[in-house]
């Protein structure tokens, strides 16, 4: 397998919060926290599940603090160019970041990754998670995966995956899909979902992996044709869509899941604040609904549980890409 190169959420003080206090430039002195707007930064472009999600969360924190917080787009370099900004900016709690189960393995994915997602970022929390769905071109006549895998076989020159990005869940399903049914199907990487979507449904790559977010408009246009959902069970989002593993897929479960980082050097007492304020955020009645439509589900965790929980996560996804021969780029 060869891999190739590649708004705001201003919500209102719904509720009146007491202020933490922070350190501030001088040596002893403390400022109030929030003390002014937070930026949420977003390392992808808009309208793809990652940036949904973040937009989300930005609104939870805004109404459960009472700050308005803005939503930064910064694409680019796999995700980098938006986290280092983050690193950059005043470790204050008003810069954190917004992102997904890609982040953590920037070291695994890229051979000059600006920074140790893990040593330098500690996550505050995880606000979601959802199933990966399985799409093809809709104009190939195969119409289940062992047709695919037959036919990838017989012409693999004649099939790829598309990938939004790399280390993705979307990458790392692809991966296993190869693993499993004994294929070699090309995995090309993108500049985010849309684009690698449209090249899908154009023709120009047969296969893709993403979030049912993303991918279910496009499937119930006929713009793609869906293969299969990577839970352990039929959802009530799409309860026609069989699961992978009914589809000849046995144990096949992807999911991916988004979160809020900050760097390290924060204050305990405004990780605190900001954990509470996304994870409760999440599991309101509303919320849970609004996600549930939109193919999602809340993750309720501890912060030691969450950091011990993408160790692990890391280190299962660092050994299918080693069993891939993945290098990183």
């Amino acid at each position: 397998m060869t891999t190739r190169r590649l708004v705001l959420a201003a919500a209102p003080a719904l509720l009146a919060a007491p202020a933490v206090r922070a350190q501030s430039g001088q040596a002893g002195a403390q400022a109030p926290w929030p003390g002014r707007p937070i930026r949420m930064v977003v390392p992808y472009t808009p309208g793809a599940a990652t940036d949904a999600m973040a937009r989300l969360a930005a609104q939870k924190i805004g109404e459960r603090l009472g700050v308005p917080v803005v939503v930064e787009n910064r694409a680019g370099g796999n995700g980098s160019i938006g986290s280092q900004a983050v690193l950059q900016a005043p470790a204050d709690g008003h810069t954190i970041l917004g992102s997904a189960s890609v982040h953590p393995m920037a070291r695994q994915v890229m051979k000059a990754a600006p920074y140790d997602p893990v040593a330098d970022f500690v996550p505050i929390a995880r606000s979601a998670r959802g199933p990966l769905v399985l799409v093809m071109d809709p104009a190939r006549p195969q119409r289940t995966i062992a047709e695919v895998v037959e036919a990838a076989r017989r012409e693999p020159s004649r099939w790829s995956f598309a990938m939004s990005s790399l280390g993705a869940a979307g990458h790392l399903s692809a991966i296993e899909f190869n693993r499993v049914t004994g294929s070699n199907i090309e995995i090309v990487g993108y500049r985010g979902t849309a684009p690698a979507l449209s090249d899908v449904a154009a023709g120009n790559a047969q296969l893709m992996f993403d979030a049912a977010l993303a991918i279910l408009p496009m499937v119930r246009g006929g713009q793609l044709r869906s293969l299969g959902i990577a839970t352990p069970a039929r959802t009530d989002l799409a309860p026609d869509l069989p699961t992978l593993a009914q589809a000849g897929l046995p144990g096949f479960e992807f999911y991916s899941w988004y979160g809020v980082w900050r760097p390290r050097a924060l204050p305990p007492a405004i990780v605190a604040r900001l954990h509470e304020a996304v994870a409760g955020g999440m599991r309101e009645p509303a919320t849970v609904q609004r996600l549930a439509a939109l193919g999602f589900e809340p993750v309720e965790e501890t912060q030691p549980a969450l950091e011990a929980f993408i160790r692990d996560d890391v280190s299962r996804n660092a050994a299918l890409l080693r069993l891939a021969g993945f290098q990183p780029e």
